[in-house]
């Protein structure tokens, strides 16, 4: 009695067959890229730095706007919790500090508003438009190839 090697596990493809031996006949060729194309001199928009420094920017807008508002509102909470004898202390004839504080809540939200937008201007556009016009020249370029 001889010895016979298990069948292999894969099945057999001869070593000259192409891509298509294995493709079902409905299935799409890709097509070979052609040779006289230019290598691409930038990089793909989606790996650009200029993402991370846009990303950054926003991540720092929303940030000096969210401290802002809900920085004021915490104080505002800490002290409501912890100095309530500050808190109903008069600061005109009738007026409580509780109430001031409270009624100053408006203007801080309108200021949180206005730091966002003047931040979004000096940081976050400037970037967005410079990475809009950089994927506009790309679409043109590959346009005309």
């Amino acid at each position: 009695m001889s010895y016979d090697p298990p069948p292999p596990s894969y099945p057999y493809r001869p070593p000259d067959s192409s891509p298509s031996y294995y493709t079902y006949p409905w299935v799409p060729q890709q097509e070979p890229e052609p040779a006289g194309r230019r290598p691409q001199r930038h990089a793909a928009l989606g790996h650009h730095s200029d993402l991370r420094v846009l990303r950054s920017a926003y991540r720092w807008q929303r940030r000096v706007a969210t401290l802002t508002a809900l920085g004021y509102f915490v104080l505002f909470l800490i002290l409501s919790a912890f100095a309530p004898s500050f808190m109903t202390s008069t600061v005109t004839d009738g007026l409580p500090t509780g109430l001031l504080l409270a009624l100053v809540q408006v203007p801080v939200t309108w200021l949180a508003i206005v730091l966002y937008e003047q931040t979004a201007r000096r940081r976050v556009d400037p970037i967005a438009d410079r990475i809009r016009k950089q994927a506009e020249l790309d679409a043109r370029r590959e346009a005309t190839r």
